[in-house]
């Protein structure tokens, strides 16, 4: 287990402040937030290329914070690769091998093996300026492995590839953790990896780690209107909720939405774009919630389309483009929106 406490650090405009983080033993942990929040130094800081001003880092129960980083047995891979070019990439896999001093039949095998995981045993014998970025990157990973480091930690591993290899990669990556069992911290940008490969995510602000939990808690009850906005909580409205038994009601201004809280007062009311149902005309529903409404906005983004109604607040709905077709919805054109009481979360102000 990883455990980091009450950990700061301040490097000019990026800085940690007082994170706290636990990661289980076999967990994959991704780590979220934007530009500027401090995952990388988070990473680096762990690794111990940084030492912090204050806190504490330990790794099975044995503290670590002023360790070597060659001792802790914790391996770090960049988004651009950092391989040497003037090595095969079988010499740059078993390069950390060669450091420890281990006999060379059994670097042959171990990078064999771990190249072999990862779908590169072919391209040993190359140069790392004649692989593909996929290809690099997975040379990279299989560098770090091949040390059999407790921890992983992955520094946006996938940013730099194309959709196709991303994809590919991504599920490399879960049939390796699956193998090996190794704990691994993965920061990205494409809320596409946190569902494919996450058991838990952490989203940072400002240095901090501002919630933690599985993909469907903080994507679906996110604790702050930030968490809400930065994972695409695109229906985020200021209100007063007032609860009568076990329901309430959250007073918008213009319209009056239902659900389910014990939180009165000042809040914040969420609903992701995908849980808002669109239609021409009203229809007869279980949900509680329908409003009539003017569409001001379809944004084609391919596959999926992006539609606003204003229906006294902006509502963002998430259509294919044959639904819109299929409904004959078009800007200033009349819509209906419906979702039910659970979809809407509530976040105190």
């Amino acid at each position: 287990m990883l455990d980091v406490r009450a950990l700061s650090l301040s490097l000019g405009e990026f800085s940690l402040d007082g994170v706290d983080l636990t990661v289980g033993a076999g967990e994959y942990l991704i780590i979220l937030g934007p530009t500027g929040a401090g995952k990388t130094i988070l990473l680096e800081t762990i690794a111990g290329i940084y030492a912090p001003a204050s806190g504490t880092i330990s790794l099975d129960g044995r503290e670590i914070t002023r360790t070597d980083p060659k001792d802790r047995g914790i391996g770090m891979v960049y988004q651009d690769y950092m391989l040497f070019p003037h090595l095969t990439v079988g010499e740059n896999i078993g390069f950390g091998l060669r450091q420890q001093k281990i006999e060379p039949d059994r670097i042959k095998e171990r990078v064999s093996e771990t190249a072999n995981l990862l779908g590169i045993g072919h391209l040993l014998d190359r140069t790392p300026l004649t692989l593909s970025g996929g290809e690099q990157q997975r040379a990279a990973i299989a560098r770090a492995l091949v040390l059999r480091p407790r921890v992983l930690l992955l520094d946006e591993p996938l940013s730099a590839l194309d959709a196709v290899t991303r994809d590919r990669l991504r599920r490399e990556l879960k049939v390796v953790h699956r193998a090996m069992g190794t704990t691994i911290v993965h920061i990205t940008h494409h809320f596409e990896d946190i569902f494919a490969l996450a058991d838990r995510v952490a989203v940072m602000q400002d240095g901090r780690i501002v919630q933690a939990g599985t993909p469907d808690e903080v994507f679906r009850q996110p604790a702050t209107e930030f968490v809400a906005a930065f994972t695409g909580m695109e229906n985020i409205f200021p209100g007063i909720s007032r609860v009568r038994g076990s329901e309430a009601a959250i007073d918008l201004g213009a319209i009056t939405l239902r659900t389910v809280t014990a939180v009165e007062g000042d809040v914040y009311a969420g609903i992701r774009p995908e849980e808002v149902i669109v239609s021409r005309e009203a229809f007869e529903s279980s949900a509680v919630n329908a409003f009539s409404g003017t569409v001001v906005e379809v944004q084609q983004n391919g596959i999926f389309s992006r539609v606003v109604v204003d229906a006294g607040v902006p509502f963002v709905a998430v259509l294919t483009r044959q639904s819109i077709a299929r409904l004959g919805l078009a800007e200033g054109g009349p819509a209906h929106v419906t979702f039910k009481a659970s979809a809407v979360h509530v976040i105190p102000r």
